[in-house]
């Protein structure tokens, strides 16, 4: 078997101290233009590569990012992806993606493994089941900044990236009323995740407000496939009404719209529809959904500045939020 280039085999070969290969390599002012073509033309020769992991027991930190998220079917989270490896390789920093499955042992074991690797920094949104982010905040010990974005803990002090899910939730309320939607059902997503609450108590409150006489029903569904469901079992109470639905994100607007065709409907003329989208999703279809943009590009962008201020001696904790905006398509 091919044993692997090492600073030792290079240092016997041209008879010179391991230290003296080390420095050479890394260009030291110490070593003689000479000896630092020797070794790096040897190196170059030999196909030597230094050992990540040796590296960051060195320097108590890696040059990689890790994005922690629920999952990987969302194009919301691609969209954030996206944005954090463009401005980490500009930086010279590689990004490493893990999928917690919603399962906060599994997150768990993640924020383990970033650790031992002594990743230089976490963007992460949490699980729906995380209720202890003790050990998020121990990570910081370790010289490793966490930042929380799209599903963040409650607890204040703390760095998170959120959209602005009540501004969202209330563009989309008013063009329900501006609509004059008497009829309305709203699928909110898990109801212990806090961009839900949030979502939910707005959207009810711009409702309430703009027709106390409004016909409101509101349900919860974890996933696209509940989401699908919800709206097959709910859609026979309305087909004799004019009524619209409101869906929460991405991954619930896609269970419904199935559930939609399912049932051979047509927005606008059977309905109204309206969610809160990246907008992949309301592209797919014709006509196009309306739907308040919540951009998880922009996310990536304003979450990696954050970290870059974090990893530069930022210690104080900030809660940064982007606004959305109302995109017209021709569902409502």
């Amino acid at each position: 078997m091919r044993q692997n280039p090492t600073l030792k085999k290079i240092a016997e070969k041209l008879n010179v101290s391991i230290s003296t290969v080390s420095r050479a390599l890394k260009d030291h002012p110490d070593i003689s233009s000479e000896t630092k073509k020797k070794i790096n033309e040897l190196a170059e020769l030999i196909e030597y590569d230094p050992n990540p992991y040796a590296i960051n027991l060195r320097t108590h930190s890696s040059k990689e990012f890790a994005v922690v998220v629920p999952s990987l079917s969302n194009f919301f989270y691609h969209s954030f992806i996206s944005a954090i490896e463009e401005d980490a390789r500009d930086y010279g920093y590689s990004v490493i993606i893990y999928r917690s499955s919603n399962d906060p042992k599994i997150e768990q074991q993640i924020l383990k493994s970033c650790r031992h690797k002594r990743v230089s920094g976490i963007f992460i949104a949490i699980t729906s089941e995380t209720t202890d982010i003790a050990p998020f905040l121990k990570l910081d010990i370790h010289g490793i900044p966490v930042i929380f974005f799209d599903k963040v803990p409650q607890y204040e002090s703390c760095n998170k990236i959120c959209v602005g899910d009540e501004h969202a939730a209330s563009i989309a309320a008013e063009e329900i009323l501006k609509k004059g939607f008497r009829n309305v059902l709203g699928i909110f997503g898990d109801k212990n995740m806090s961009i839900t609450q949030a979502r939910l108590q707005k959207f009810m409150e711009v409702m309430r407000n703009g027709n106390p006489e409004i016909d409101l029903k509101t349900v919860h569904a974890r996933s696209s496939e509940e989401a699908e469901q919800l709206t097959l079992s709910l859609i026979p109470d309305y087909l004799e009404k004019k009524f619209a639905i409101f869906c929460m994100s991405d991954e619930i607007l896609a269970g419904t719209m199935k559930a939609i065709q399912r049932k051979r409907l047509k927005p606008p003329h059977d309905l109204g529809l309206i969610g809160i989208s990246d907008g992949m999703i309301p592209s797919l279809f014709y006509p196009e959904i309306t739907y308040a943009e919540t951009s998880g590009y922009n996310l990536g962008k304003l979450a990696y500045s954050r970290m870059m201020r974090c990893i530069s001696g930022s210690s104080f904790a900030q809660t940064i939020i982007d606004q959305s905006k109302l995109v017209m398509g021709g569902s409502i």
